[in-house]
């Protein structure tokens, strides 16, 4: 795992920065003005790191603590006399390198990745609200006002490399944003049109406003993703912990229907969606034969799921089964189906090509006893918090025989 945040002696600065951390590729690929990058001296060779390097308009100065350990004799003093905002970062090195983009934040003396080259989670967080309590939540909400967050993410899509394959726009509730989400969306079509924008969304209030209609035709690669956890309104609706729930999202899915809008209906497998997953399943092809892609996902085992695991848990290993005829329902209908978050030693071997290695960079790990598994580098792994009693107790390594079986 590795930290999203760490700790750093921030001086220069007034308030927080968001740069491009660059070194002498991204400097010479000129894509960034100077003044929306910072220079990461940690990456040059000490025979490039000249005063006129140091002295062009960087936004920022990025170095280690201490600064011997990457400034060279008789330099040391430069960073702060150049007058650019310096921040020498503490802990871990390989939290940031060139590519990723930094908060600087004078006030925490924190610097945050909001945005790592190469990972396979970045996320735009859109809000900390929520309209919905879920009960297995992993980001509880907070009623804080932050439509400020509108241009942060704005201006963190200006420094997101062209070329990023994938971004999630999560909260919270995107969509709590209103007309903000679709400008936000709007500054990925005109800076980031190849990149697949994923919206993870209850979708409650989309159907009844004109929000939906916003988004028809913005960008060339946008998916919604839709969390639905019973056939009936009184399941879905006591997971969410929303009363009218299941009716207003299934309004949204019909309005993101009419706006032309790629769809995924997501399940997490609680222990009350589990009891009925097969009648959900059928709901599904019933009533929503335009969705695109199903995920099953195991839990995350933070936020509200720790003070629910009685109600939540239940170990895979003993709904094989469901899963199974889920899988073969959906996929036998043309439907793409996706496991998530669930390790191949807990799931049947014939559903292996269905899961796929969704936890994040930066909260995935593994346990002991995956050191001698023989397909570990093709599984998912585990999140970084998960305890004894979220671990099923199939939890074993694979050998080789059985990965070529």
């Amino acid at each position: 795992m590795l930290p999203l945040e760490t700790r750093a002696e921030i001086t220069g600065l007034t308030s927080p920065l968001l740069v491009k951390l660059a070194g002498l590729t991204e400097l010479a690929e000129g894509q960034y003005p100077l003044e929306r990058m910072a220079l990461d001296l940690r990456s040059l060779p000490r025979d490039a790191m000249t005063p006129e390097l140091l002295d062009l308009r960087w936004g920022a100065l990025i170095g280690a603590h201490p600064w011997e350990d990457v400034v060279p004799d008789g330099m040391l003093a430069q960073p702060w006399s150049s007058g650019r905002p310096v921040a020498a970062l503490q802990g871990d090195s390989a939290i940031a390198k060139p590519g990723d983009v930094l908060e600087l934040d004078p006030y925490r003396q924190r610097a945050a990745v909001r945005y790592r080259r190469g990972d396979n989670g970045n996320v735009l967080f859109a809000t900390e609200r929520c309209n919905s309590y879920c009960l297995m939540c992993s980001q509880p909400p907070r009623q804080v006002e932050d439509d400020w967050r509108i241009q942060h993410l704005c201006d963190l899509v200006d420094l997101i490399d062209a070329t990023e394959p994938s971004l999630a726009i999560s909260g919270g509730e995107p969509t709590l944003l209103g007309d903000g989400l679709a400008s936000v969306v709007a500054k990925c079509s005109g800076g980031l049109p190849d990149t697949h924008l994923h919206v993870l969304s209850n979708g409650r209030l989309l159907g009844s406003t004109d929000l939906a209609k916003q988004f028809e035709g913005i960008h060339p690669h946008l998916t919604w993703g839709i969390p639905l956890y019973g056939d009936h309104y009184a399941l879905h609706d006591y997971v969410v912990q929303s009363e009218g729930a299941f009716a207003q999202t299934l309004r949204g899915l019909y309005a993101l229907e009419a706006a032309r809008q790629r769809i995924e209906i997501r399940i997490v497998l609680v222990k009350p969606s589990l009891e009925r997953l097969e009648a959900l399943v059928r709901f599904i092809l019933r009533n929503l034969p335009f969705v695109e892609h199903v995920a099953l996902m195991g839990i995350e085992p933070i936020g509200f799921a720790k003070a629910h695991h009685a109600a939540l848990w239940a170990d895979p290993a003993d709904y094989s089964a469901q899963l199974q005829g889920a899988v073969d329902a959906l996929s036998h209908r043309g439907l793409d189906v996706s496991l998530y978050n669930l390790p191949l030693c807990i799931i049947p071997k014939s559903l292996w090509s269905f899961a796929r290695q969704s936890i994040s960079n930066w909260k995935n790990d593994y346990l002991d006893a995956c050191a001698a598994c023989a397909v570990k580098h093709r599984c998912g792994g585990f999140f970084s918090w998960v305890t004894p009693q979220w671990t099923s107790r199939a939890i074993t390594p694979i050998e080789l025989n059985l990965e070529a079986a």
